[in-house]
């Protein structure tokens, strides 16, 4: 199935410069270690922007999917609008690589739906309570992607 959802109309401020800035951070510590980091797991996930054909990387938390697969939520603290990085897979969503703990996988990515994006969801909430928080700021459906190694 594809990738669809839209941008809500109301949640948090999308994140600035200072969560930027975090990020590059928080980027070299992924790539190094499968340790956590402020209590979650982290990827480094690098998609290929949908318009400039660049690569671009991003920090996320992550969650053990199905057969060795990560499963990570498309939330942007909440905010109304998707994070570009989900509009980058929803574009080339078999351009992806992750990189955790000195490894680099290809991956294809996959937006989970229905009874499938409930499970991982419950369990996403039951280890991390604070995306059950982003939910309520926005009324947007925050998007769950399955990211297989190929």
């Amino acid at each position: 199935m594809s990738f669809t959802h839209p941008t809500g109309t109301r949640g948090a401020k999308q994140p600035g410069r200072m969560y930027r800035w975090m990020n590059r951070l928080i980027l070299r510590r992924a790539r190094r270690t499968e340790a956590r980091t402020m209590g979650m797991r982290l990827l480094v996930l690098t998609t290929v922007g949908r318009r400039s054909g660049q690569p671009r990387t991003n920090p996320l938390a992550w969650f053990p999917g199905p057969d060795g697969s990560w499963l990570v939520v498309a939330s942007a603290g909440g905010a109304p609008a998707n994070p570009a990085w989900y509009l980058n897979l929803a574009a080339r969503p078999d351009q992806v690589t992750v990189e955790q703990g000195g490894r680099k996988v290809a991956v294809t990515a996959e937006e989970l739906h229905g009874t499938e994006r409930e499970q991982a969801w419950k369990q996403i909430t039951d280890e991390a309570a604070n995306f059950r928080q982003y939910e309520t700021t926005t009324d947007r459906e925050l998007p769950v992607i399955r990211l297989t190694p190929r």
